[in-house]
């Protein structure tokens, strides 16, 4: 299953080892290392409990969700207490958390979630099949700045985290910039996904020089070279610092601007899932910023 698509599957179901010593000042500028849940999402559906366990003991304090398999808020929190890491963000695809808001509101509220992110845009017209226009971006965020205002008076931050269409240009004008324009900041934070902003064939480090006190969520990926330069779709995922994206000089701009989270997200792997995760832990530690 895509990412979109789990993404709008697990956003609806939402209806219905020695760790002590790794700290937050390990971490790039004091900022801990958290994890997108969507990389063990297939370890999660069998083994919700033992997985957040593993997670945890390679070092990650913070996660993101990306749906929470049926269980009840109470049950989430406490599997994650059980785990010693704490749930500050979850993913829903903007057809899943607009009709839903007060049952999410209502779940972030008794987990103790304190961030909603709008994962992927809204599905008009030829938006259903990816081909966002900026129009469509536009109205997204449009609807978002509405619900971004409910959430502020319940005291959650809405976010809005991207993949590739933000990067497409019409007439000169790119979409992000445009999305940008329309959010109201008080309403809306970004979380800019640096890895399919370089696919994107956008820059990171431009985006975080442009948007300092826009974007306060990161999440961290990498990918393999294309074994054909030339050819459409997306490079095959790799670990951090194994691929082809330098987060040093994105590490020094984000010190610089707003960021609050960090997020690694690996969406394949070639490894034992853990082990991967460990190998971008360590990466993500290793740059002090």
């Amino acid at each position: 299953m895509t990412r979109r698509g789990f993404v709008q599957f697990a956003g609806m179901g939402v209806i219905g080892a020695t760790i002590a010593g790794r700290s937050a000042l390990a971490a790039p500028w004091g900022r801990p290392v958290g994890l997108q849940l969507y990389s063990v999402r297939e370890q999660l559906a069998k083994d919700y409990e033992g997985t957040l366990k593993q997670v945890g003991a390679i070092g990650y304090r913070d996660v993101e969700a990306a749906g929470f398999y049926n269980r009840t808020a109470e049950q989430v929190k406490q599997a994650m207490a059980d785990a010693q890491v704490k749930c500050v963000g979850a993913h829903y695809a903007y057809t899943a958390l607009a009709p839903n808001v007060d049952k999410i509101i209502e779940f972030h509220k008794t987990l103790g979630c304190p961030s909603v992110v709008c994962a992927y845009s809204s599905h008009r017209e030829a938006a259903a099949k990816g081909e966002f226009t900026i129009d469509d971006l536009r109205w997204t965020i449009e609807q978002l700045n509405g619900i971004g205002e409910k959430l502020r008076k319940e005291g959650l931050q809405l976010g809005y985290h991207n993949h590739t269409p933000e990067f497409v240009r019409e007439n000169g004008v790119l979409a992000y910039d445009a999305m940008m324009a329309a959010a109201d900041p008080k309403l809306i934070t970004f979380e800019m996904d640096c890895g399919w902003v370089k696919v994107g064939g956008g820059d990171p480090v431009e985006l975080l020089k442009k948007y300092p006190t826009r974007i306060s969520l990161l999440h961290v990926k990498d990918f393999k070279p294309k074994a054909d330069p030339s050819a459409k779709g997306t490079p095959p995922p790799a670990e951090l610092g194994r691929g082809t994206i330098d987060y040093r000089p994105i590490f020094a701009a984000a010190k610089a601007s707003n960021i609050k989270h960090i997020f690694v997200e690996q969406e394949g792997f070639d490894m034992p899932p853990m082990e991967a995760l460990k190998v971008d832990y360590d990466y993500v530690n290793g740059l002090k910023g």
